[in-house]
């Protein structure tokens, strides 16, 4: 039987830098938010605050979501019936969304007197 004298580690980095690059795409694409948007530019833009609000947001085709779940509006409605009306929420909204779809989640967010709302948008320039 053959004895071993040494360990062959080249297949060993080649799998971590294979992780390595998975993890590092992957940070790219948390770091954006959850849900692609295409956000409306604002010059007054001021940054978020770091209070772990609630999200609210609208994509491009129309689907409304609470954090991460896809919901209709009458379940969004329920959702926010049992929100104390100090939670911090933030209203992501695609730019291409028609503002009658916005203005009926903001009628839900009035109904239950939640308003500590902000709206994300991105500075122009």
């Amino acid at each position: 039987m053959k004895k071993f004298d040494q360990i062959n580690v080249i297949p060993f980095i080649d799998i971590m830098l294979v992780l390595l690059a998975i993890v590092l795409t992957t940070a790219t694409f948390i770091a954006q938010g959850r849900i692609p948007l295409n956000l409306p530019e604002a010059q007054h833009a001021a940054a978020a605050q770091n209070d772990k609000p609630m999200e609210i947001s609208i994509d491009a085709e129309r689907k409304l979501y609470l954090d991460t779940a896809l919901v209709h509006l009458m379940e969004l409605d329920q959702r926010l019936g049992l929100v104390k009306p100090e939670q911090p929420i933030v209203l992501r909204v695609d730019a291409s969304v028609p503002f009658n779809d916005v203005v009926g989640v903001l009628d839900i967010l009035q109904k239950y007197h939640l308003n500590k709302l902000s709206i994300v948008t991105v500075r122009k320039g």
